[in-house]
């Protein structure tokens, strides 16, 4: 590809996207060690052989999970630490950093400390940090998978500007193909099993492999690739509780706040058994932190909130777990057990043959089925698969509540089919789901009903038409 271009790579999880992005960055096979052939070459080096430092004076990453590669404790540091670790001076590093976060939308942050920062901010200060010492090339990896739809499109519009400017080469891998494709001078598909399906100019690789990526459960701009919408839902079937029966859910004036300014500031919601409810709003607005308290692993300052007529930060672990499940937006982050197997099954009866076999039908669904994922690590798995994974726990027990911080996060069309397939089950039988989520498609064609928080408040709360 030539400099200043921009090669756009889709594929169905677990293709491989995101082990090439690494190889491109030279971590792989150096750091992470593995069977290699072939040869490679980003801007004039062999980033396997060549020196590590070289490497990366050229070549900007951002990993598919951001906190991963957060390494300072203010988020000014963590930019001008990039800047420092490549020799810039400090009055350069002065007026570049407060630049490149206002590149992101991360103005008025700058002394904000990094893990209080939600994921969407996080994500934009890996992106900062990236883009911050201008590099030749720039891979990045699912970039605006945690970007609120504005944050989304203006990353977008910078992607463009940049490759306008022809000022850097451009290695983009991203579910969001509708934004995306608009800036590829060259696409590579990939199938299931990491080999290419095509390469070549977007629209000539539509034209010759359409059918072929659509088969292999990829996203495509376009009719087939664009939401199908409500008119485009299945049909379900009603929940078997009725949505006047008494709430799943009661918040009544919640506040909240870490170590500084309010967080969530006095919300009321409730949320009935059956109900499909999409949390939305922009990255810090409040989401992942209402996600918490609502579920009981943070207890609010003011107001009260109960689950199934109790407070949920006072009941024990197994209660709770009965009554609600919470899946975090960085799946890594709950895993416990050494396997994929002993993961999907912790804390359930090892004695119950009908549990189990319903387990399995379960990992079958998700594109997980343990006779092949069974034994392997879940650090092991592409980024798309740790998300299902770290879904099926909760997924399993059928709780009363579920409440999903971002579950389509790296996900293939298949995955977000067979997901809403299964939540659309689980709530046509009572169970009620609330999901924070960027995902436009996925509120199209799964919620019921909107709440909409800006700053910590419920500025909206509507029924879905």
């Amino acid at each position: 590809m030539p400099p200043g271009g921009c090669l756009l790579i889709v594929g169905p999880s677990g293709s491989g996207k995101s082990t090439l992005a690494l190889a491109l960055a030279g971590l792989v096979p150096r750091e992470l060690p593995g069977d290699w052939t072939g040869t490679l070459e980003v801007a004039g080096l062999d980033p396997v052989s060549a020196d590590g430092p070289a490497v990366a004076a050229r070549v900007g990453l951002v990993f598919q999970d951001p906190e991963g590669q957060l390494v300072m404790d203010r988020v000014e540091d963590d930019v001008a630490f990039g800047l420092e670790c490549r020799g810039w001076r400090p009055g350069a590093m002065r007026e570049r950093v407060p630049a490149a976060l206002a590149e992101v939308g991360l103005s008025g942050l700058e002394r904000r400390r990094t893990t209080r920062l939600s994921g969407g901010q996080q994500q934009r200060l890996a992106l900062a940090g990236a883009l911050a010492p201008e590099p030749g090339v720039l891979v990045l990896d699912e970039p605006t998978a945690n970007l609120d739809p504005d944050g989304a499109r203006a990353f977008a519009a910078r992607l463009a500007r940049i490759r306008d400017a022809r000022s850097a080469t451009i290695v983009l891998v991203e579910h969001r193909v509708d934004e995306a494709w608009p800036l590829a001078d060259l696409v590579l598909a990939l199938g299931p099993d990491g080999r290419p399906i095509d390469v070549g100019a977007p629209d000539e690789v539509l034209a010759r492999s359409r059918a072929a990526i659509e088969a292999a459960g990829s996203w495509l701009p376009g009719p087939a690739g664009a939401s199908r919408g409500r008119e485009g839902r299945r049909p379900r079937p009603a929940p078997t509780v009725g949505l006047d029966a008494p709430p799943v859910l009661a918040a009544r004036g919640v506040r909240f706040a870490y170590d500084g300014p309010v967080v969530i500031d006095g919300v009321d919601l409730e949320i009935r058994p059956g109900e499909r409810v999409a949390l939305v709003g922009a990255n810090g607005s409040g989401k992942s932190t209402l996600a918490r308290l609502l579920t009981g692993l943070l207890r609010p300052l003011a107001g009260a909130v109960w689950l199934g007529g109790a407070d949920p930060s006072r009941l024990r672990a197994a209660e709770l777990a009965r009554r609600a499940g919470l899946v975090f937006p960085d799946p890594e982050a709950q895993f416990v057990a050494p396997t994929v197997r002993g993961e999907v099954l912790a804390g359930l009866d090892p004695g119950d043959r009908v549990l189990a076999d319903a387990v399995a039908a379960l990992m079958e669904r998700l594109g997980l089925p343990l006779d092949d994922f069974g034994d392997r690590s879940p650090y092991t798995l592409s980024g798309g698969e740790q998300r299902r994974l770290s879904l099926a726990p909760a997924l399993a027990r059928a709780p009363r509540l579920l409440v999903l911080d971002e579950p389509t996060f790296g996900q293939d069309r298949r995955g977000c089919e067979a997901l809403e397939e299964i939540l659309a089950e689980q709530a046509s039988g009572g169970t009620a789901v609330l999901a924070a989520t960027h995902d436009e498609r996925f509120i199209a064609s799964f919620a019921d009903r909107v709440v909409r928080l800006e700053r910590g408040r419920v500025v909206a709360d509507e029924a879905v038409a």
